[in-house]
């Protein structure tokens, strides 16, 4: 009997897992793209060598 539950607790971790995930990618796209199109001089300047690292042309 308590073989019968294991699948759906395995796909709810999965789910859970998942959408973890796509959170945080779309966290750090946002970041890294309103970081690169930013307009003050500051934060431009504060991302520069990172975007370069990362290929993200700044100029």
């Amino acid at each position: 009997m308590t073989n019968a539950f294991a699948p759906a607790v395995r796909t709810g971790e999965r789910s859970e897992t998942l959408r973890a995930a796509a959170v945080a990618l779309l966290l750090g796209l946002g970041l890294i793209f309103l970081t690169g199109f930013a307009y003050p001089e500051v934060i431009h300047n504060a991302a520069h060598d990172t975007r370069h690292g990362l290929s993200f042309p700044c100029h």
